[in-house]
């Protein structure tokens, strides 16, 4: 399967915690969210925007609560969201994404078009499942390797 543009997400504990800054005038919350970011999607230079929760990719959008703040699982039209390790992924960008140390259950929104299907990959690179928009539900990450919205 020839696989399009990449982009390694990594959603692990520890790599929530670990990581760099890219810029010395962000304020202490920003830090702390690129930090994140940067263990997300490890030399992604496409970073429009960041905010104390929220960093917003080129066809991503990861959003971590903030304090006592729980995320919900809102998802525009056109998008297909989801919930992993309490950390919310917006995909909006028709392309193959890496995804590592994804674990557990989570809630997914496929609110696309009417019939796109997103896929859910194994490791070798086949199939695990499949949505079709419209559906939420359910899901367990354990182990999808790569997805690919549309």
């Amino acid at each position: 399967m020839k696989i399009g543009k990449r982009v390694a997400i990594l959603v692990a504990a520890t790599a929530m915690a670990a990581g760099a800054t890219i810029t010395a005038q962000a304020s202490p919350a920003e830090n702390g969210l690129q930090r994140q970011a940067d263990a997300l999607l490890p030399g992604h230079s496409r970073v429009r925007h960041v905010a104390a929760d929220r960093v917003d990719y080129d066809g991503l959008t990861v959003t971590r609560p903030t304090g006592k703040d729980k995320i919900t699982l809102d998802c525009q039209e056109g998008h297909l969201c989801m919930l992993v390790r309490g950390t919310k992924f917006d995909f909006y960008k028709c392309q193959t994404w890496q995804a590592q140390n994804w674990t557990g259950n989570g809630e997914f929104n496929n609110n696309q078009t009417p019939g796109t299907v997103a896929k859910f990959f194994n490791q070798d690179g086949s199939v695990r499942w499949t949505s079709t928009a419209k559906q939420v539900g359910t899901a367990t990450w354990d182990p999808i390797y790569s997805i690919r919205p549309c």
